[in-house]
């Protein structure tokens, strides 16, 4: 079985790609930055798909004709933002309206800007998915992304989602059910906020 393609077993796991953003102290739209002849929204797509999520959504925004002018976007659906402008929170909630309709009990939710993420890292995020479930990776004494929302908290993410808060608010106050799952050996869970972050984590 080809590693790339292994499928979580058991209960439907969607994946959910935010990649609606300007890139403002970037210089243009993140999820069209090329990273070694692949953009960063192909790459947050194929961490999704080969860690064994189906269906996979991906929320656009700025440059959204662009992105699926030039992106393989093929083995995602893709849905706009028309008020990506006011933050990471308003593709959240479109994002997971989207999922509504899907059999998915879960999703776990990966920001175009962090290719570090691998699909080794999404997938054990998924190995806990149930309806009930909130995780998140761990990266030493960080946390960050992926998250793992299960079906029944997200309705309590879409209403705290506000500005580029996303689900930290909600996380934050159901700290006691969140599982914190460490990643840092198979991922790393730093973004790519600059031009200059860039060149310093990956050279060009």
């Amino acid at each position: 079985m080809d590693a790339r393609r292994v499928v979580v077993p058991g209960l439907p796991i969607a994946g959910l790609v935010l990649a609606a953003g300007a890139g403002r102290r970037y210089g243009r739209p993140k999820a069209l930055v090329d990273l070694d002849g692949r953009l960063l929204v192909e790459r947050a797509v194929a961490a999704a798909r080969d860690g064994g999520c189906r269906p996979v959504v991906t929320v656009l925004g700025a440059a959204a004709a662009a992105v699926r002018a030039r992106a393989d976007l093929t083995d995602t659906i893709t849905t706009d933002n028309p008020d990506w402008a006011t933050g990471m929170g308003s593709s959240l909630r479109v994002g997971l309206a989207a999922l509504q309709p899907t059999e998915a009990v879960a999703v776990v939710v990966l920001l175009v800007d962090m290719p570090g993420v691998t699909p080794e890292a999404v997938r054990r995020l998924a190995e806990l998915a149930a309806p009930d479930s909130l995780a998140m990776a761990g990266y030493g004494t960080d946390r960050g992304h992926p998250v793992l929302l299960g079906r029944a908290h997200w309705a309590g993410v879409a209403a705290s989602a506000v500005g580029d808060v996303g689900a930290r608010a909600y996380l934050r106050k159901r700290a006691t059910d969140l599982r914190i799952v460490p990643c840092g050996d198979i991922a790393a869970g730093g973004d790519i906020d600059t031009e200059s972050d860039h060149r310093q984590r990956y050279g060009g």
